[in-house]
């Protein structure tokens, strides 16, 4: 054979090659993103420099918002265990039997638990191959024949009900008593600052699967009470009033985690194909006069140890309200995605939107079907797509124990007896009950055939 027939055969062959090559690059579907979802306590509606607390110091969160899209009419629930109910399934609560508190301690006695036939957010994810782990806090039921191992997660480190001493890892109401786990397994570490605890875990298992697709739920206990922050970020407010100070302390140290988080990420070079969502749970509390009520403590704190938010240091700006009941201080909050590969940089979009939207949202962006299951929550990408699209969420119910409200428009009808207007110049502060009977009648229609169904309907 000539080298000129040889030298035409090896470039015809490296041509196909090429070719094949190329064509085999754009057909196959684009490698599926890594999901952290990065869930604050308490941290009230407008409590992040980036939302106008310009007395904040959050850069982290701040980076998340220059990396992705803010959302500033975001709901999440009025108090932890309903909001982190309605983020996991993307349905009302209610439907997941979710209406109460839950269970705290694992050791009894028995409570209410999120019922184990709810497909998790974390169980969807695990059928297209994924990773999971939840460290930090559960709060949807602490029996050990439920809990996160068994709804979807493959790892669990944290608490299982609602808050604990940062120190000492012990629950403070009552008598109190000791709540860090490994699964359903109980853990000591005395003297360990939790916060540290469970980002340490996150970034080990960021480390250990940078090669997998994981789905990382960092549900932080913190800016709740009690208020410890770390000593650096204390000292940066030492001149503000209190209960700000404390609480913009917290929140500080609160931010400080989330940044090593996005630090790892952007070490290992995952941040591009990352989903980040960072989402707080309920408006900033409001609570005053906890104390250690009890000589033997479990905890070993004394009587009169305080461990409450001091009244309440949170920013809602115009609006009313706090953690605890449904004006929009208590379930309007900040609300954050970033996915440098996919969604645009810097964005803020108006409309509004409800913490049920995660789970319909990652399972698009994931590429999993969504299933069989009725979801209350909707993609949020047309959202993304467009400042203009409509929200698709018109009417927004909330219900926790006896009380409930509706949202249609800018009316909100709380427990069908008060009439609230979110147009007004003091949004929220008039009840208009007794001067507009047409629409208190209109809207509690429109609540008791909400709630007949998701209290009514068995699937």
């Amino acid at each position: 054979m000539s080298g000129m027939k040889r030298s035409f055969l090896t470039t015809s062959f490296l041509l196909m090659t090429i070719s094949f090559a190329l064509a085999n690059s754009i057909s196959a579907p684009a490698e599926k993103p890594n999901v952290v979802i990065l869930y604050t306590d308490d941290q009230g509606t407008l409590d992040a420099n980036c939302y106008g607390s310009k007395d904040l110091i959050t850069p982290n969160i701040d980076r998340i918002a220059a990396a992705g899209v803010r959302f500033t009419q975001a709901y999440a629930h009025t108090v932890c265990c309903p909001s982190r109910a309605a983020l996991l399934t993307g349905r009302h609560p209610q439907r997941s039997g979710i209406n109460s508190w839950t269970q705290g301690n694992m050791k009894g006695p028995d409570g209410v638990n999120m019922t184990l036939e709810e497909v998790t957010i974390a169980e969807a994810l695990k059928t297209a191959g994924y990773r999971t782990a939840l460290f930090g806090k559960w709060h949807v039921g602490s029996h050990r024949d439920f809990g996160p191992v068994k709804q979807g997660f493959d790892e669990f480190f944290g608490i299982r009900n609602g808050f604990i001493d940062n120190y000492n890892h012990h629950f403070l109401h009552g008598k109190g008593y000791h709540d860090l786990y490994e699964g359903t397994e109980e853990v000591f570490k005395e003297g360990e600052y939790f916060p540290d605890l469970i980002t340490d875990r996150a970034l080990n298992y960021i480390e250990k699967n940078q090669d997998n697709r994981f789905l990382l739920f960092i549900g932080f206990n913190i800016p709740h009470y009690p208020e410890q922050a770390l000593e650096e970020h204390t000292r940066l407010y030492a001149d503000m009033e209190m209960p700000r100070r404390s609480y913009a302390a917290i929140t500080t140290t609160t931010d400080y985690y989330i940044g090593k988080v996005l630090d790892k990420l952007d070490e290992l070079q995952l941040t591009e194909n990352t989903i980040v969502i960072f989402q707080s749970d309920n408006g900033h509390s409001a609570e005053d006069g906890g104390t250690i009520k009890f000589d033997d403590h479990a905890s070993q704190l004394p009587k009169g140890h305080y461990y409450h938010a001091f009244g309440g240091g949170g920013n809602t700006g115009k609006w009313i309200g706090h953690k605890g009941n449904f004006l929009e201080g208590g379930v309007r909050v900040p609300s954050i995605v970033s996915w440098p590969a996919k969604l645009p940089k810097g964005e803020v979009r108006g409309q509004a939107v409800t913490i049920m939207d995660w789970y319909p949202s990652i399972l698009e962006w994931c590429g999993v079907e969504k299933g069989k299951t009725q979801l209350d929550g909707h993609s949020l990408q047309p959202i993304i797509d467009s400042a203009d699209e409509p929200t698709r969420h018109p009417v927004i119910y909330f219900q926790w124990q006896k009380k409930w409200a509706v949202r249609e428009g800018d009316w909100k009808l709380l427990d069908g007896k008060s009439l609230r207007n979110l147009s007004d110049p003091e949004p929220e502060v008039k009840d208009y009950a007794a001067e507009k009977p047409e629409v208190v009648k209109a809207l509690q229609a429109r609540y008791d055939t909400w709630a007949a169904e998701v209290f009514g309907a068995k699937e």
